[in-house]
């Protein structure tokens, strides 16, 4: 196993409770790269569910999705911030107005504190979205495609690291934004697990072909038999896929 191919991985610790999260953490820290704290948790546990994570000596990618004024959005980035969480994200259509501000209070706050500041990303369409609920729910009557990709634009203008999107999407975000702006893909699902939920779905196979640089992975790990093999099963087609990016770049030159 590659450092580089775990650090690839983001667990969603999408579970009921903090003792199932815990018990997670503990067992696959040594196995992926940051751990996905979202609704479920927060709700239930609030900040506690993040110490659970720091506590382990872990990682914790927070996808808290803020779409909100400005000044209110503002106040939760920064208290992130002081709870350090290094990695978030916000939702761009929320607008270039309250994701440059929340770029700017970020960049402060951790200055005032002595840290880093953190990585945000921001958030373009649900993975759950299709094109038919874009164009007659949203009324957006250009494609996925090129909605996504203008958002990321948005946020790069906005100082966002990166973005969250599908592989598919990745593509054109890389060739058109440049390879220094991070693509986290949110629904991945390696060859052998199912779909569940999600719409606009991708292999691990295909977002590092697409240059993802990290990727969401939940159910097919947390709801495996045995867990620890689930996820070397997905780090085997995270490096398999990484060797055969490189050697089709080699051969491009």
């Amino acid at each position: 196993m590659t450092e580089l191919a775990k650090n690839k991985i983001i667990l969603a610790l999408d579970v009921d409770t903090l003792p199932e999260a815990e018990a997670l953490v503990d067992e696959l820290k040594d196995y992926v790269g940051y751990f996905k704290i979202g609704l479920p948790l927060i709700v239930n546990y609030g900040f506690e569910a993040f110490r659970v994570i720091e506590n382990l000596g872990a990682k914790c990618y927070f996808d808290c999705k803020f779409h909100d004024i400005p000044y209110a959005v503002d106040k939760a980035c920064a208290n992130l911030v002081k709870n350090n969480i290094d990695l978030f994200n916000v939702h761009i259509q929320g607008g270039s107005k309250m994701v440059s501000s929340v770029v700017k209070t970020a960049k402060a706050t951790a200055k005032e504190l002595g840290k880093e500041p953190p990585k945000i990303l921001g958030v373009t369409l649900l993975s759950s979205f299709g094109q038919r609920t874009l164009t007659t729910e949203l009324c957006v009557k250009d494609s996925i495609e090129n909605y996504v990709l203008q958002l990321a634009k948005v946020a790069k203008e906005c100082g966002l690291n990166g973005v969250v999107a599908s592989a598919e999407e990745a593509k054109r975000i890389r060739k058109e934004i440049g390879e220094d702006f991070m693509i986290l893909c949110p629904a991945t699902r390696p060859t052998w697990s199912v779909v569940n939920d999600q719409v606009r779905v991708d292999t691990p196979r295909e977002a590092i072909l697409a240059g993802v640089n990290c990727m969401v992975i939940g159910r097919p790990i947390t709801e495996a038999e045995d867990h620890i093999a689930a996820v070397k099963l997905i780090i085997d087609e995270i490096e398999n896929a990484m060797e055969e990016k490189a050697s089709l770049q080699a051969t491009t030159k």
